[in-house]
């Protein structure tokens, strides 16, 4: 028997070597996809909602068109367990002029309008209280549904039911676009760095918006030194990085196309602290070859799916 000399006292000569930290968090990430089962799932309930609209306002049963996927599945940055499917669904010009001769909130109207449609065949159908969305909250994923009028631009109008009701623009597109070429210009840093951060808001309860973390993320890779770089940097990225919005307190993000400002706060500031104070110590402990004692570091940050050993 070889017996091989381990740092952690809790290794024992004959155990394997435990995995370097640049495999544990590509394990890590690998826990964080959805299987094909979770993604033929959710498609195939968007499918269906897509049908139903389709039928009702443009007498076809296309499952495809006048649809694109927004949020985390447009972006591919999705995680599991499954989160909520954000879909976008182009009406026809007719309905938009249909309602502007109408008074009152015409923009709750019209929600109350795709929500019937929906509802005569997804009887559980509800508005969600942000006022933009119809949900359908199906058991394994809620679909949440952004009805729009498409501008000449490429831009949407969307619905906003506050104070009286009114229209925003929103470009997905660009959105969609910027995440791209962030990763391709990343060597895949960016979606992976997202779906990171997504796990810590997820499992500490962080209250940042998903949105803001995509925007977080691509904004630190921009001038992050080792941007590009493979696995056996991801402890130091996910390290800097949380450094990094540690320096974003009260300042303003802008949404891609449109320049919406979006003010950060700090309400999250404790959180971060703690997270970034973790994994410094876990680069520390990873440094003097505590690997393991690095990695319990990291599932106080990410939880029981970073590997242990």
């Amino acid at each position: 028997m070889t017996w091989l000399p381990y740092s952690d006292n809790r290794c024992f000569p004959w155990i394997r070597p435990p995995m370097t930290m640049g495999q544990r968090f590509q394990a890590f990430l690998d826990c964080l996809m959805l299987t094909s089962k979770q993604q033929v799932d959710g498609y195939v309930k968007c499918w269906g909602v897509v049908s139903c609209l389709n039928r009702h306002y443009y007498g076809v049963g296309s499952s495809l068109a006048n649809t694109i996927f927004v949020g985390s599945w447009g972006k591919a940055t999705e995680i599991r367990p499954p989160r909520d499917i954000d879909l976008l669904f182009i009406l026809p010009e007719s309905v938009y002029y249909k309602y502007q001769w109408l008074w009152g909130n015409r923009q709750s109207r019209l929600l109350q309008e795709v929500r019937g449609v929906l509802g005569n065949t997804y009887s559980r159908t509800q508005l969600r209280g942000d006022g933009q969305v119809v949900v359908i909250p199906f058991d394994s994923y809620a679909v949440e549904l952004l009805p729009a009028f498409a501008l000449e631009n490429g831009k949407y109008l969307i619905c906003n039911t506050h104070r009286g009701g009114s229209y925003k623009v929103a470009d997905p597109t660009t959105e969609i676009l910027e995440i791209e070429v962030s990763d391709r210009t990343t060597s895949g840093n960016t979606r992976d760095l997202i779906r990171i951060i997504k796990r810590w808001q997820e499992y500490c309860q962080v209250p940042l918006k998903s949105f803001w973390i995509e925007l977080l993320c691509m904004e630190f890779l921009a001038i992050w030194p080792h941007s590009g770089k493979g696995y056996i940097w991801y402890d130091l990225m996910v390290r800097d990085f949380f450094a990094h919005l540690l320096n974003r307190s009260f300042s303003w993000l802008f949404a891609p196309g449109t320049c919406e400002p979006i003010f950060l706060g700090e309400n999250w500031r404790s959180q971060a602290e703690t997270a970034h104070r973790r994994a410094t110590t876990a680069c520390t402990l990873d440094s003097l070859r505590l690997s393991l004692s690095a990695a319990d570091e990291w599932r106080l940050i990410f939880g029981p799916d970073f590997p242990s050993m």
